[in-house]
């Protein structure tokens, strides 16, 4: 039986049935009999039952219309409702539970056999009210852990942003040239992965890519300048060939670089972009590149990208050993080299997007 006295409404038209059931249910139920359905509703204005036991053949509203208008009522359709009958037929037991009864109760009452029903037809419903509430709490858990670690990735995601962008500033800090180059690149490759976008080119390469991953890890390419003597740095004048070799050296330690910090705060899709594009910028479509010398598709796409972002910005720019180019001349030099230092289908792409690079110049004018 239960602990708690739950509450049942037992309508029905004839008293002596009305009474029976009350008398049967009243040391383990709080009992509420009513000789209408009208009386029912009146009552369901101060009191919701635990269950109602309903008589089918009663005068006025009668129980299938008393369930009808129980159900349209979002206040009381999850009350269930048990039909009182002394009818013997399969039809009218399908036609009630088609309207939403949970079970039949014949009449006269059998005091055992009621209580057993009412008993179990109560349990039915808290189960069934209990799941419901833990789904709904299991629900919202859901919801607020979703929160959570999307606000932990996101705290997790700006730590590593703040790593690189300290990495970055020590980069302009101690090469006065490449400041602006780093954010010019940026919005190089930017434009060119754009368009890759755009028209579906290298479409299987770059479906899975995070762009603001793309993005931050194109401003380290040239981190591994952090390791190049202030000497070369600072160099006002063509570097030697010896020096030159020297420089050569910042891809491989800018890779260094990125694999330490990565051990440091994670690997994650930014770190396998960054490490792209600073070890294999400066490699060229005929394998004449350095510093391993790859040749066409073995060049991982982010150094292909980053090799024209970073040559054409290099021939735009003024550096003490050489004067600026034209948009046009860079434009020019950067089309020939085309299928020897260049990707031939990302030039296609550099030509359809290389005004949009020469606003990137005039925006900083």
């Amino acid at each position: 039986m239960s602990t708690t006295r739950d509450t049942i409404i037992i309508v029905d038209d004839n008293l002596t049935s009305l009474t029976a059931g009350k008398n049967i249910l009243k040391t383990f139920y709080q009992v509420i009999p009513v000789t209408s359905a009208q009386d029912m509703f009146e009552v369901l204005l101060q009191v919701k039952p635990d269950l109602i036991l309903l008589d089918i053949e009663m005068p006025e509203i009668d129980g299938y219309q008393a369930i009808k208008k129980l159900k349209e009522n979002k206040e009381y359709s999850d009350i269930p409702v048990i039909f009182l009958t002394a009818r013997d037929d399969s039809d009218s037991e399908i036609e009630g539970f088609d309207l939403g009864a949970v079970d039949y109760i014949s009449k006269p009452f059998s005091a055992p056999l009621l209580l057993k029903r009412i008993e179990k037809d109560l349990l039915i419903v808290k189960q069934k009210n209990n799941l419901l509430k833990v789904q709904t709490e299991l629900k919202t858990y859901l919801k607020n852990l979703e929160k959570a670690i999307s606000e932990n990735v996101s705290n997790i995601q700006k730590l590593h942003d703040a790593v690189y962008d300290t990495l970055i500033d020590m980069v302009e800090y101690r090469d006065i040239y490449t400041g602006g180059h780093i954010m010019r690149t940026q919005y190089y490759v930017k434009i060119l992965y754009d368009e890759l976008v755009k028209e579906k080119i290298y479409f299987n390469e770059i479906l899975d890519w995070d762009e603001h991953s793309v993005l931050v890890a194109a401003k380290l390419h040239d981190v591994g300048k952090i390791a190049v003597s202030d000497v070369i740095l600072g160099k006002n004048e063509r570097l030697t060939e010896v020096e030159f070799e020297t420089m050569k050296a910042h891809v491989t330690a800018g890779v260094d670089i990125i694999e330490r910090v990565s051990k440091k705060t994670g690997e994650s899709e930014l770190y396998n972009h960054a490490i792209k594009m600073a070890g294999t910028h400066h490699e060229k479509w005929d394998g004449t590149g350095y510093p391993i010398g790859l040749k066409g598709n073995s060049i991982p796409i982010e150094g292909r990208i980053m090799a024209i972002a970073d040559v054409y910005d290099a021939l735009i720019s003024v550096r003490p050993y050489k004067d600026s180019l034209s948009h046009e001349q860079a434009c020019e030099l950067i089309e020939k080299g085309v299928g020897t230092q260049f990707d031939p289908v990302l030039i296609k792409v550099f030509k359809n997007v290389k005004d949009e690079f020469a606003k990137v110049i005039m925006d900083e004018k």
